[in-house]
């Protein structure tokens, strides 16, 4: 059963159902069985035998929906103390960071899927940036305890978060406490890229949500918990456990200035 979509010339988006492969169809197309829902034509990209090719009209509800909750957490983190701007991509949150970041200076990247995904590493290296980063495959055990302390003592720190509530509330969860320490007490420069899928209803949902980030944080440490054969947290005793520190920020610390950009795509665990 395949899915087929057009706009008439009267600007009614019709999905048919057939039994061959997805397209679009032409006016003239037997329909099987038919929705018609009286919607407006969002971003035509041809007309052809009096139907309208389009972008998907639902995924652009969908990032509608995804900025305005973004713009909301924005405004909760500025009532909390942080410099907070919204990004609608990857590619404009990664030019948030540069305006954040000047040539040159050191900056700590401490165990963040997000922060790689926008390509900030490959970026702040070209602008002359050291960066410091513990999961260089190349460190040795003694380099990499000490390119922890680097991370944590460069002039930026440049991080994520596994889950942020609705009302501005940043909440970790991390295995050796390096990452949420890193956020707390600091005299350098802090800066979170959230993703909107990151954002929980609720504290208690925010917690849930950081544990439902740890198994495919095990699978790509190459990591064998209970979480990776169930897909979810158990809240186990594994000696292999990573969820062990969890930091929840009320509010922005006052003793250093922390930059928030929330972001209108999914990014990170």
């Amino acid at each position: 059963m395949a899915l087929n979509s057009f706009f008439d010339v009267s600007d009614r988006f019709v999905v048919s159902f057939s039994n061959s492969r997805p397209q679009w169809e032409p006016h003239g197309f037997q329909v099987v069985s038919a929705m018609v829902f009286n919607v407006r034509v969002w971003d035509a990209g041809f007309k052809s035998n009096g139907g309208v090719k389009m972008s998907n009209p639902f995924e652009e509800a969908r990032q509608k929906a995804r900025e305005a909750l973004a713009r909301t957490v924005v405004k909760a983190l500025r009532a909390k103390g942080y410099e907070a701007v919204y990004a609608p991509t990857k590619e404009a949150a990664l030019e948030e960071v540069l305006k954040l970041i000047p040539a040159g200076v050191s900056v700590g990247v401490p165990g963040t899927v997000t922060v790689r995904e926008i390509g900030a590493m490959e970026k702040l290296k070209e602008r002359g940036c050291t960066v410091y980063h513990h999961w260089d495959p190349s460190l040795t055990p003694e380099r990499r305890q000490q390119t922890l302390m680097d991370e944590y003592c460069a002039d930026y720190y440049l991080t994520s978060a596994n889950a942020i509530t609705r009302d501005g509330k940043i909440v970790n969860i991390d295995g050796n406490g390096n990452r949420v320490s890193g956020m707390t007490w600091g005299r350098n420069t802090l800066i979170f890229v959230i993703g909107v899928n990151k954002v929980a209803v609720d504290l208690e949902a925010a917690i849930e949500r950081c544990r439902h980030a740890t198994p495919p944080n095990v699978l790509r440490l190459n990591g064998d918990t209970p979480c990776v054969h169930t897909g979810h947290c158990v809240d186990c005793d594994s000696p292999a456990r990573i969820c062990r520190a969890l930091l929840i920020l009320e509010r922005a610390i006052p003793s250093r200035k922390t930059h928030a950009i929330m972001v209108g795509e999914d990014l990170g665990f």
